[in-house]
Protein backbone atom coordinates (compact mmCIF):
# COMPACT_ATOMS: atom_id res chain seq x y z
CA UNK A 1 0.00 0.00 0.00
CA UNK A 2 1.20 3.31 -0.58
CA UNK A 3 -0.04 6.51 0.80
CA UNK A 4 0.05 10.43 0.92
CA UNK A 5 -1.18 13.20 2.45
CA UNK A 6 -1.57 17.12 2.01
CA UNK A 7 -3.55 19.80 3.85
CA UNK A 8 -4.19 23.08 1.90
CA UNK A 9 -4.95 26.24 3.88
CA UNK A 10 -7.98 27.86 3.21
CA UNK A 11 -10.99 29.42 5.05
CA UNK A 12 -13.61 28.01 2.91
CA UNK A 13 -12.64 24.01 3.40
CA UNK A 14 -16.46 22.93 3.98
CA UNK A 15 -17.28 23.96 1.63
CA UNK A 16 -14.50 22.37 -1.20
CA UNK A 17 -15.33 19.31 0.62
CA UNK A 18 -18.49 19.36 -0.38
CA UNK A 19 -18.48 19.93 -3.97
CA UNK A 20 -15.27 17.74 -4.51
CA UNK A 21 -17.46 14.76 -2.87
CA UNK A 22 -20.53 15.40 -4.53
CA UNK A 23 -18.43 15.60 -8.37
CA UNK A 24 -17.01 12.45 -7.79
CA UNK A 25 -20.35 10.93 -6.61
CA UNK A 26 -21.22 11.15 -10.34
CA UNK A 27 -18.32 8.71 -11.00
CA UNK A 28 -17.48 6.59 -8.01
CA UNK A 29 -18.57 6.05 -4.36
CA UNK A 30 -18.63 8.84 -1.80
CA UNK A 31 -20.06 9.39 1.48
CA UNK A 32 -19.37 12.91 3.59
CA UNK A 33 -21.31 15.45 5.68
CA UNK A 34 -19.89 18.94 6.07
CA UNK A 35 -16.65 18.09 7.65
CA UNK A 36 -15.41 14.83 6.49
CA UNK A 37 -15.77 12.91 3.23
CA UNK A 38 -14.65 9.67 2.02
CA UNK A 39 -14.14 8.78 -1.75
CA UNK A 40 -13.23 5.18 -3.16
CA UNK A 41 -11.29 5.98 -6.10
CA UNK A 42 -10.75 2.78 -8.76
CA UNK A 43 -7.25 2.81 -7.40
CA UNK A 44 -7.79 3.54 -3.61
CA UNK A 45 -9.14 5.06 -0.81
CA UNK A 46 -9.37 9.30 0.13
CA UNK A 47 -10.29 10.32 3.28
CA UNK A 48 -10.63 14.27 3.97
CA UNK A 49 -11.28 16.61 7.06
CA UNK A 50 -12.41 20.23 6.73
CA UNK A 51 -11.67 22.43 9.92
CA UNK A 52 -11.14 26.05 10.17
CA UNK A 53 -7.75 26.15 9.10
CA UNK A 54 -7.63 24.18 5.98
CA UNK A 55 -8.73 20.51 4.32
CA UNK A 56 -6.97 17.85 4.96
CA UNK A 57 -6.69 14.88 2.60
CA UNK A 58 -5.19 11.28 3.28
CA UNK A 59 -5.14 8.74 0.60
CA UNK A 60 -4.36 5.00 0.10
CA UNK A 61 -3.53 3.36 -3.05
CA UNK A 62 -4.04 0.26 -3.91
CA UNK A 63 -2.28 -0.02 -6.97
CA UNK A 64 1.37 1.65 -8.08
CA UNK A 65 -0.11 4.02 -9.60
CA UNK A 66 -3.07 4.62 -7.55
CA UNK A 67 -1.27 7.61 -5.86
CA UNK A 68 -0.79 9.78 -8.55
CA UNK A 69 -3.96 9.30 -10.40
CA UNK A 70 -5.64 10.76 -7.31
CA UNK A 71 -3.06 13.31 -6.52
CA UNK A 72 -3.74 14.36 -10.26
CA UNK A 73 -7.42 14.13 -10.07
CA UNK A 74 -7.90 15.78 -6.69
CA UNK A 75 -5.29 18.55 -7.70
CA UNK A 76 -7.26 19.81 -10.72
CA UNK A 77 -10.92 19.85 -9.24
CA UNK A 78 -9.73 21.55 -6.32
CA UNK A 79 -7.99 23.98 -7.98
CA UNK A 80 -10.91 24.40 -10.47
CA UNK A 81 -13.14 25.09 -7.49
CA UNK A 82 -11.34 27.50 -5.39
CA UNK A 83 -10.78 29.32 -8.59
CA UNK A 84 -11.25 32.53 -6.35
CA UNK A 85 -8.18 32.42 -4.51
CA UNK A 86 -4.57 30.70 -4.69
CA UNK A 87 -4.17 27.89 -3.01
CA UNK A 88 -1.02 25.47 -2.55
CA UNK A 89 -0.99 21.75 -2.61
CA UNK A 90 1.75 20.34 -1.38
CA UNK A 91 1.52 16.29 -1.15
CA UNK A 92 3.46 14.56 1.56
CA UNK A 93 4.68 10.82 1.12
CA UNK A 94 2.91 8.54 3.96
CA UNK A 95 0.70 9.36 6.26
CA UNK A 96 1.55 11.94 9.42
CA UNK A 97 1.90 10.37 12.46
CA UNK A 98 -0.06 10.11 14.45
CA UNK A 99 -3.44 9.89 12.38
CA UNK A 100 -5.87 11.95 13.39
CA UNK A 101 -8.39 9.43 14.27
CA UNK A 102 -9.75 11.63 16.93
CA UNK A 103 -10.96 14.22 14.23
CA UNK A 104 -11.72 11.27 11.64
CA UNK A 105 -12.22 7.52 12.96
CA UNK A 106 -12.87 6.66 9.33
CA UNK A 107 -8.93 6.77 9.02
CA UNK A 108 -8.70 3.65 11.31
CA UNK A 109 -9.36 2.00 7.96
CA UNK A 110 -5.85 2.21 6.34
CA UNK A 111 -3.65 -0.60 6.20
CA UNK A 112 -1.15 0.93 8.13
CA UNK A 113 1.76 -1.07 8.25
Amino acid sequence: MQHCHTKVSTQFASKYLQQLCKHFAHKVTVEFDTTTGRVTFPGGLCFMLAEEEGLSFFCEAYVDEGVPRMKSVIDSHLIKFAWREEIAIEWQDGLPDPLPVDKLPSLKEFTVQ
